[in-house]
């Protein structure tokens, strides 16, 4: 089903060092398909489009402990498209800002404010 996570699983926190051809660089390994990326590891996600962005398919975004994120960056592919109503309302009460925007967008803006040090992750489809 679109928008579940499988087993991939990379512990750490890493950079996203590219993006493209379906899928992403990060410590100094390649992965097809979208990922969401949170300072205790990367995740291999099914979502392929915008619409699987939904509350069920960002399991480890709400089980992360509270105050772990304050942002969340989320990548819909080449173009901005706005976040459900109920995943912004769901993210609010898990005290949790999100900002959506394309995939490189958001994928430079995790890297610059993990560089910061902020309590940032990023949900990423996987774009072309």
């Amino acid at each position: 089903m679109a928008g579940e996570l499988h087993d991939g699983f990379v512990p750490g926190n890493h950079l996203i060092e590219a993006y493209g051809n379906g899928g992403f660089r990060f410590a100094s390994m390649s992965h097809k398909g979208s990922i969401i990326v949170m300072s205790s590891g990367i995740y291999a996600w099914t979502a392929d489009s915008p619409a699987d962005i939904l509350p069920g398919t960002l399991g480890p975004l709400f089980d992360a402990p509270k105050g772990s994120i304050e942002l969340l960056l989320v990548g819909t592919g080449t173009d901005l498209v706005p976040l459900p109503d109920a995943l912004r309302q769901r993210l609010k009460q898990a005290g949790i800002r999100s900002d959506p925007m394309s995939t490189g967008a958001a994928a430079r803006t995790y890297n610059i404010l993990i560089g910061e040090g902020r309590l940032v992750a990023a949900a990423l489809l996987a774009v072309a």
